[in-house]
């Protein structure tokens, strides 16, 4: 069976319609960022707010004022206080957990209450809140998006608890990997997608391998950059869809700026790059509906 993912398998990706109103393109919430980690979750900023209709920006005070200054770029966006955060979380289509934010207590609490009081919204899950999450708390059809060290964090979370999953991160070999990732997914009923050279995702029933992607895309913040772009397609696709379509975007913009480039780019380079490669994409009217 064949399991390396072409753009063709992400199915019919939802852009936005010709006709379409402001509000109708997604809206969607992030949570992120600390005193220490203030890039990281304007990079997942930067990438959703070219793609959603609306973004709401949760920081702490620091990083609200650092948004706040960048308006001018950030016109769609509102920045919120976490003590007013379940209004937008109630209200948004989808929310991105995780990009920027420490391990350290005040994460872990913000994380797991959140999943708690609202397991049926689309969740996407990443970095602190991540390293932070009681397995328990994970809801159905979250989306989950660890590097390699992350994810033998939460296998070994598995392993410590009372959870049944037979699942052994060392010395795994991709194949074995496929297998790691689609058992977690499956025990959890969400979708894991595991970032490296190859990314490798799973909803539990299904698992493939995304290739592409140079060494330019080691750089710090990158991994943000296809957090956002994933929470910002969830908006208006099934989240099985966004995952392996963000997974394929991101590694093919990034493949795109290596034609001009080389290795020699970063994070927000990445960024202002996933639109171009986006609209190469949507005028292949084959493979998405306008």
């Amino acid at each position: 069976m064949k399991n390396v993912l072409i753009l063709e398998d992400t199915g019919k990706l939802n852009f936005p319609k010709p006709d379409s109103h402001k509000g109708q393109n997604g809206r969607l919430l992030i949570i992120g960022g600390s005193h220490l980690f203030h890039a990281a979750s304007l990079w997942s900023l930067t990438v959703a707010s070219r793609i959603v209709d609306l973004v709401h920006y949760c920081s702490v005070l620091e990083n609200n004022d650092i948004i706040k200054e960048l308006k001018t770029e950030f016109r769609n966006g509102i920045v919120v206080l976490r003590s007013e955060v379940d209004e937008y979380v109630r209200e948004d289509d989808a929310i991105l957990i995780g990009p920027g934010m420490t391990r350290d207590g005040e994460t872990e609490r913000l994380t797991n209450t959140l999943l708690q009081k609202y397991p049926d919204k689309q969740w996407v899950i990443d970095a602190g809140s991540l390293q932070m999450l009681d397995l328990k708390n994970i809801p159905k059809n979250a989306i989950l998006t660890p590097h390699h060290q992350e994810f033998a964090t939460l296998v070994a979370k598995c392993q410590m608890s009372n959870v049944k999953c037979q699942i052994n991160v060392k010395d795994l070999n991709i194949k074995t990997m496929q297998f790691a990732v689609s058992e977690f997914a499956k025990k959890f009923q969400c979708i894991v997608l595991l970032k490296g050279q190859v990314d490798i995702a799973s909803n539990g029933k299904e698992t493939r391998i995304i290739e592409g992607g140079n060494a330019g895309m080691t750089k710090g913040g990158t991994g943000d950059v296809l957090a956002g772009l994933i929470a910002a397609l969830v908006c208006s696709n099934d989240p099985w869809t966004a995952t392996m379509a963000g997974s394929y975007i991101n590694k093919k913009a990034g493949d795109d700026l290596y034609k001009s480039v080389g290795p020699f780019f970063n994070a927000s380079d990445l960024a202002d790059q996933i639109p171009k490669t986006m609209k190469n994409i949507l005028l292949c009217s084959d493979l998405v509906v306008k």
